[in-house]
């Protein structure tokens, strides 16, 4: 299999990793007064389980590419009071493209404490 087009080199992630450290971590910890994670870890097999699910039920309602937005999100204080993140389907991959609220989003992923830095 070749690489996908998308695929960035180590170098340019360590350098997205650097900017959003720089940026807006030192705001979420000032803000919060404690760091709060950065990564969040799904297995091959969690992450190949749901784009197989949002791949049926948008079969189901006719809709042949669909897409997937990784959401930025926070748990109430009640829970945690750290970031997360959700995926959650769309009804194709273009930008513009709605939402399908038909198909549950994806969230509970591992983060790393600290955490792992890239």
């Amino acid at each position: 299999m070749s690489k996908p087009a998308k695929c960035i080199s180590v170098k340019e992630a360590r350098q997205l990793q650097t900017n959003w450290k720089s940026t807006r971590a030192a705001y979420i910890e000032k803000e919060h007064g404690s760091a709060d994670t950065c990564e969040f870890l799904y297995s091959v097999e969690e992450l190949q389980e749901f784009l197989d699910y949002v791949k049926s039920e948008s079969l189901k309602e006719g809709i042949t590419s669909p897409g997937v937005r990784i959401y930025f999100a926070a748990y109430d204080s009640f829970t945690s009071d750290k970031a997360t993140i959700f995926l959650a389907p769309s009804k194709s991959g273009d930008a513009g493209s709605e939402n399908n609220y038909n198909i549950d989003p994806f969230n509970f992923g591992q983060g790393g404490w600290p955490p792992n830095i890239y």
